[in-house]
């Protein structure tokens, strides 16, 4: 008999308060590893010990290691996946329902590719997709619950590192959030943008032009056939938009705070480089997990500092300001509104893409893409944050190179303008923050005063829209109550009102337009958003009448409602809340989201998510 403890033929005697096979479940009464250092090193050569996945699930001899190890092995991997080397999570959000990321599972093939060849067990599972194309009410109410269902199965799965696949607008911010939340080693690979749409031999980009045709026909300068053509020639290739819209800023946001390979933000979706890039990043996942670099080393105050200087270059979209401050939320890092238009003030705008501009991503990326957007205001940044390379920031963009167009992305000394990103307004309308994107707004009506005409609601809206007879002109201020986090609920993009027909078709392209609401990153106009404390809770926007007197003045930073206080107390005195909205708020998700979400000045996320908790593994579930 051996006197190894290990020997199942040597058991600890029972009723001794030792260890028994029938305490543990294992057949030398031995309590679980937690340091694995008995383990065989990875084909690398890297030692597994501390990992995740050896130490609580596949290195242990135990019934439950028995259990893990069989399950896996009915997919017919063999025993070296057992052997210590470090398991990879492939976070999908693939779905033929968000049609940006419809492509998600050959990407995921490509990253799989480079795990192997680093020596890794990489593991594909799908998440929740949000298709903001198709998802009612809205993306955006379920960005929370995305990063839920990444939080939980990163944290209750053998998993030591993980590749978030991601594209369309809320799946970028929703991953992150979630994996910032666990903090594991997580490196982000975005699905990448559409080939440039085509209509009559010009480029069109995907929810600019939308926004733009419809109000061509509106105004009688566009005919339905034309509209039709439009629409098949929009949408030419696997990716998400390739306008500067969400999808696009956040898959920047994530190469800028340093989750993502450096130029890997803008490639086209069906280049093949996408492909080679992220087999690259399966290569790296599992150098990162062997250095243990993990989101919290990475999205540091400086990283967003970094962002929110990179998206007023790009003219990225203002959503890029509630996802930022979400993410930072996860990770614990004080971000306010207040330090992003510090931050964003005086950067320069270079990026010449619709919306605001002219260009495409396709044309973004062969121009350099953002490392020469970062090359370009390195002055600005923090050089020193470390990223998922390894490297810093600085390090990565140094020696970037540049093509010979200068359009596309502009020198700093000569730039389309300066701090026009996007800017955050505050008076007695917005106590708590209200923000604009200076880039896609009319220079004349950033400064404006004019009379409000105030809708309670979107549908209220869209039925009077069309209505000859309503009592509005050119200067008139459009307010949209009940749209914000709680009061829709999900806050949709529905901000950028339409022009009324009446003054479409009198020529008339831009209004100032106020609301709780957000917009499409890929919408443009004098549009003021996310409006704190919505309305739905009773903040001043709520106590707007028709025909009061609205100031905007961006230059100032401020937005009034020209109202007495006497006034405003007595509105707020008879004030009741909106009567229900029409989706349900009364059960499952959306009764959590409505009783939890935060306000858009602090990332609409829940409030209870707020924070790390970490990757500390739960307890046997045998």
């Amino acid at each position: 008999m051996s006197d190894h403890p290990s020997d199942p033929t040597n058991p600890t005697t029972p009723g001794d308060g030792n260890p028994t096979p029938e305490k543990t479940g294992r057949p030398d009464g031995a309590t679980p590893s937690t340091t694995g250092a008995s383990a065989p090193t990875t084909s690398a050569g890297a030692s597994p010990s501390g990992r995740r996945s050896f130490d609580h699930w596949f290195g242990e001899k135990d019934r439950n290691g028995f259990i893990h190890r069989s399950w896996m092995r009915a997919q017919g991997f063999s025993d070296e996946v057992f052997d210590g080397r470090p398991v990879i999570g492939i976070c999908n959000t693939w779905s033929e329902l968000t049609p940006c990321n419809a492509h998600l599972r050959r990407l995921a093939e490509s990253v799989k590719r480079g795990v192997w060849q680093a020596g890794g067990f990489p593991l594909e599972f799908p998440v929740m997709s949000l298709g903001e194309t198709m998802l009612r009410p809205t993306a955006m109410l379920f960005r929370n619950l995305l990063s839920m269902d990444v939080e939980e199965s990163l944290r209750g799965n053998p998993i030591d590192g993980a590749v978030l696949l991601t594209g369309c607008d809320k799946t970028t911010p929703g991953s992150i959030m979630g994996a910032a939340s666990v903090d594991l080693p997580t490196l982000v690979v975005t699905g990448g943008p559409m080939l440039n749409g085509k209509f009559r031999g010009c480029d069109i980009g995907s929810g600019t032009a939308v926004w733009r045709f419809t109000q061509d026909v509106n105004a009688g300068r566009m005919t339905q056939e034309d509209y039709a053509a439009a629409e098949s020639g929009m949408s030419r290739s696997n990716g998400h938009c390739m306008t500067m819209g969400t999808a696009s800023t956040m898959a920047c946001m994530a190469e800028a705070l340093g989750l993502q390979l450096t130029g890997s933000a803008a490639i086209p979706a069906v280049d093949s480089r996408r492909y080679a890039i992220a087999q690259q990043a399966g290569q790296r996942i599992v150098q990162m997990v062997e250095e243990d670099l993990k989101p919290s080393d990475i999205l540091t105050r400086d990283a967003f500092a970094n962002a929110v200087r990179a998206n007023a270059a790009i003219g990225g979209s203002t959503n890029a300001v509630i996802h930022l401050l979400a993410i930072a939320g996860r990770v614990g890092v004080d971000l306010t509104l207040d330090d992003m238009d510090e931050w964003a003030r005086g950067v320069p705008w270079l990026v010449d893409l619709q919306p605001s501009g002219k260009y495409l991503m396709e044309d973004f990326y062969y121009a350099g893409g953002l490392p020469a957007v970062m090359r370009e205001i390195l002055p600005l940044l923090k050089a020193d944050a470390i990223t998922v390379t390894g490297k810093s920031i600085g390090d990565n963009v140094a020696n970037t190179e540049r093509t010979v167009d200068t359009e596309v992305i502009r020198a700093v000394g000569n730039p389309l303008g300066s701090g026009a990103g996007t800017a955050v307004l505050k008076g007695n309308l917005a106590p708590d923050g209200a923000v604009i994107k200076q880039s896609a707004a009319s220079e004349r009506l950033l400064q404006h005063r004019g009379k409000a005409l105030v809708f309670s609601s979107i549908e209220e809206y869209d039925l009077a829209v069309d209505d000859p007879d309503l009592d509005v002109d050119a200067d008139t201020v459009l307010v949209l109550q009940n749209a914000g986090p709680r009061g829709y609920p999900g806050m949709p993009e529905v901000g950028n009102m339409t022009i009324p027909r009446k003054l479409a078709e009198q020529g008339v392209e831009d209004m100032v337009r106020i609301s709780d609401a957000r917009m499409s990153g890929t919408a443009y106009g004098t549009v003021v958003l996310h409006v704190a404390p919505e309305a739905a809770v009773g903040g001043p926007l709520a106590l707007v009448q028709t025909g009061d007197w609205i100031e905007l003045d961006v230059p100032a930073r401020t937005l009034h409602l020209d109202v007495p206080d006497e006034e405003l107390a007595k509105r707020r005195a008879a004030w009741q809340s909106a009567p229900p909205p029409t989706q349900p708020a009364d059960r499952g998700w959306a009764r959590l989201y409505v009783n939890h979400v935060t306000q858009a000045n602090q990332g609409c996320d829940l409030d209870f998510l707020i924070g790390r908790t970490g990757s500390a593994v739960a307890r046997q579930s045998h």
